[in-house]
């Protein structure tokens, strides 16, 4: 186990060394989960279909929080260190240079499948995480956990997100427990979202089916996000449109069991990666699983 430390916050790592870009050289399809000192302390895991990141301590001031970003993929091998290690040569990746990009605004917002708490009908994010731990990382199945922490009116509520990606599944699994002042919160009002863009995305859900979804074209291309629980634990689900920049949503509204736990599952499909197309199919995925 290696322990560091960042901006004063303890980061905890169970990740073996690595040379970075050393798995997608073998072009092989796998799953991969990193942090990323690198690059403002981002997290980002991956499948052969599918990347995301969450933000890390490092951008705790400024706009960013518990949304999910997505990294949009078109290639079944890793892209995380490759993306990353072009990046500080000056070659970008919000631009597609034929293996995909990221063109995903999350600012803040969920993004796809972030959580926060639901306090007077309206989402409360609890910034970005601040401990992050690999437990398990292979070709199959990555599993890793993040914890996140902020204070809301004198009281700090807490989530630890136990993410699991494995192969060949366009959504990851959550599996998180809430505390209130360090301890479990039960009953506790949460809301798992996914941004709309201010609105320009169109939202369709399935309460008996257990999810909420959006389709929407990004630079010429269509993409659909999802997010998708136990029907039986949402209370409701509710669109959210505002004038403010990236508080437009389509959110489930749900609740801690008695030990504080919540579980779901987040993704996309990606017109240019080609199982994806159209809305149709990705509600037919979505209902199908």
């Amino acid at each position: 186990m290696k322990l560091k430390s960042i901006m004063g916050i303890l980061i905890i790592s169970c990740l073996p060394a690595m040379v970075p870009g050393q798995e997608e050289q073998s072009g092989e399809a796998r799953t991969f989960a990193r942090h990323v000192p690198e690059r403002k302390g981002d997290f980002a895991w991956e499948n052969d279909l599918i990347a995301f990141r969450a933000y890390g301590p490092p951008l705790r001031k400024g706009k960013e929080n518990s949304g999910i970003d997505c990294w949009l993929k078109r290639v079944d091998y890793p892209i995380i260190d490759k993306w990353y290690k072009e990046a500080t040569e000056g070659k970008t990746y919000h631009k597609d240079h034929g293996e995909g990009y990221d063109p995903y605004h999350v600012g803040s917002s969920a993004g796809c499948g972030g959580t926060g708490l639901w306090i007077n009908g309206k989402r409360e994010p609890l910034e970005t995480y601040t401990q992050y731990k690999v437990i398990k990382c292979t070709p199959e199945r990555t599993v890793f956990k993040l914890t996140y922490e902020r204070e809301i009116d004198g009281t700090v509520y807490g989530e630890e997100k136990t993410i699991t990606i494995e192969l060949g599944n366009r959504l990851f699994s959550v599996d998180s427990v809430f505390t209130k002042d360090g301890k479990i919160a039960a009953g506790l009002p949460v809301c798992i979202g996914i941004t709309t863009h201010d609105g320009k995305a169109d939202t369709f859900h399935s309460k008996g089916k257990g999810w909420i979804a959006c389709w929407e074209t990004i630079d010429g291309s269509d993409l659909g996000t999802a997010t998708r629980m136990d029907p039986s634990r949402i209370d409701e689900i509710k669109e959210v449109k505002s004038k403010k920049s990236d508080e437009c949503h389509i959110f489930i509204i749900t609740e801690t069991d008695d030990h504080g736990r919540l579980r779901y599952q987040a993704g996309y499909g990606w017109e240019k990666a080609g199982a994806i197309k159209s809305q149709s199919q990705w509600k037919r995925y979505l209902n199908d699983q």
